[in-house]
């Protein structure tokens, strides 16, 4: 099979790959809080957060790349108030977290079925209101999908599928250390410091997101 030589398939696949796991993997809310629900003992409900996060992620990918003239010119005048709505409902996320309540992690924990939805929902939802998702997309798009796309039209396609498999991987990294820390997590007290710490770390990426 003959590749268009202005998009080499495998060095190019290779370079998206290592942009979307170094964007998915590295600290922000999204992975504050799937270390979080890693915590809690619920693989099925962490498992659901990741999806969720890891599709509402690509469908960003998506978006930016169909629409990505109207978005940049829209950006600027509407990027403020979005960066301050999003920034305001992240830090009441670290302030509820800080304030979570504390119990023994696992089955044990009670006899009642987990509400398991919820953490689908809230992975959906919280990748639209991370300014480091949107940064992130927008810089994907631009370096990979549109220069390509006049003479590749699945290179959106490719990137959106990459970023989806590269958002499971780094998402779920930080669920399965949250799950790693279960076994240490078997006191009220190491519990209250964990919510602590990761609201505060939660508090720091929205700092960092406002320099």
């Amino acid at each position: 099979m003959n590749l268009p030589s202005t998009f080499p398939l495998l060095p190019t696949l290779l370079v998206m790959a290592s942009f979307a796991l170094v964007g998915a993997i590295t600290p922000g809310p999204v992975n504050v809080l799937a270390l979080r629900h890693g915590s809690q003992g619920l693989r099925l409900a962490a498992l659901l957060y990741v999806l969720g996060a890891s599709l509402s992620y690509a469908l960003i990918v998506a978006g930016m790349g169909l629409f990505a003239s109207q978005l940049t010119q829209a950006l600027p005048r509407w990027a403020g108030a979005a960066q301050a709505l999003c920034a305001a409902y992240l830090l009441w996320l670290a302030w509820k977290l800080a304030r979570a309540p504390v119990d023994h992690p696992g089955p044990a924990a009670g006899h009642h079925a987990p509400a398991l939805w919820p953490s689908f929902v809230q992975g959906v939802a919280i990748q639209p209101l991370n300014p480091k998702a949107w940064l992130f997309a927008l810089s994907a798009v631009g370096v990979f999908a549109l220069p390509a796309s006049a003479s590749e039209p699945g290179a959106l396609l490719a990137l959106c599928a990459i970023s989806l498999l590269a958002c499971l991987v780094g998402v779920g990294c930080w669920a399965v250390l949250g799950r790693v820390l279960t076994q240490w997590l078997r006191t009220p007290q190491r519990q209250q410091w964990l919510h602590r710490a990761l609201a505060a770390l939660l508090v720091v990426s929205v700092l960092g997101m406002l320099a």
